[in-house]
């Protein structure tokens, strides 16, 4: 009876530990994946500030993906190392994974151009695709959008001070889900099996109707997830974010979603869940 007592004990303690593990590795993951990492300058002050947003779930960002490797566009890790438009892709693979999909083809079509609508419970988003800049990005965004990997997901956060944008594209945040800001949460992390390079980057800036992708931190951590920039936040994020689309229409209805503000407010990334939910029913894509 003794030395069953014991096995139970100690199956006991390896469970507790195996969990521990578990947890600091999801702390980990949010840490590193909520990071849109930004230099803000007090000028007030006279202080540069070192900020790293985290996006909901992992990475104010994006989230880094995992499916198996293939090849693709060629973006290296600086967006200087790529002529736009690109006629190659490289993907690679991540975790972790959201939703399964296929890897985007390694050849894109660099001379189409398109409008995507963002069709959610709050109206209609429409953004103009800027392929001949960000062409990669843009190829697997359509990719994502035509596989319905966006259908029935939450924009899960939202920051509202030096840095104005709502974030998306992670379907760990599904559209029935209650939202919060628990940092054990595997939203914010969602990836679509794939990372890619960064585009775009040399001077870029990011005015109101700005859409860009959300990181990890480095340039090649671009996943599925990205952020809408509702109000001119250039001065608060520096050119680390891809821009791969433009707000035609529809930007107001981020701004009031903004004016709702969040109902909690993640310790780590910054910024929080929207009051205001935003549920993406789809994403429609247009040649145009």
């Amino acid at each position: 009876m003794a030395g069953k007592n014991e096995r139970q004990r100690r199956q006991a303690r390896e469970k507790h530990r195996r969990q521990q593990e578990q947890r600091l590795v999801r702390q980990r993951q949010v840490r590193r994946r909520w990071a849109i990492g930004t230099l803000a300058v007090l000028v007030a002050a006279g202080v540069g500030t070192l900020l790293l947003i985290f996006l909901p779930g992992g990475s104010a960002k994006k989230a880094s993906a995992s499916a198996s490797k293939s090849p693709s566009a060629s973006p290296t890790a600086t967006a200087t190392a790529v002529a736009e438009p690109a006629h190659h892709c490289s993907y690679t693979s991540a975790t972790p994974v959201a939703k399964k999909v296929s890897v985007p083809p390694a050849t894109p079509d660099y001379t189409d151009s398109y409008q995507a609508t963002i069709n959610t419970n709050q109206g209609k988003i429409t953004f103009n695709l800027l392929n001949n800049k960000a062409t990669c990005t843009v190829s697997s965004f359509v990719h994502l959008a035509e596989a319905g990997y966006f259908n029935n997901t939450q924009c899960h956060r939202l920051l509202t001070s030096g840095i104005y944008v709502l974030q998306c594209g992670d379907p760990y945040a599904t559209a029935s889900a209650k939202l919060n800001c628990s940092t054990t949460s595997k939203i914010g992390t969602g990836t679509p099996g794939y990372d890619f390079a960064s585009e775009n980057l040399t001077g870029a800036k990011y005015p109101a109707g700005t859409v860009a992708m959300a990181n990890e931190g480095s340039a090649s951590t671009n996943g599925s997830q990205f952020f809408i920039v509702y109000k001119d936040s250039t001065s608060g994020l520096t050119a680390s974010y891809t821009p791969f689309a433009t707000v035609s229409s529809g930007l107001g209805i981020v701004q009031n979603v903004a004016k709702g503000g969040y109902s909690c407010q993640y310790a780590q990334a910054g910024g929080g869940v929207p009051k205001k939910k935003v549920i993406i029913d789809g994403v429609t894509i247009k040649k145009t």
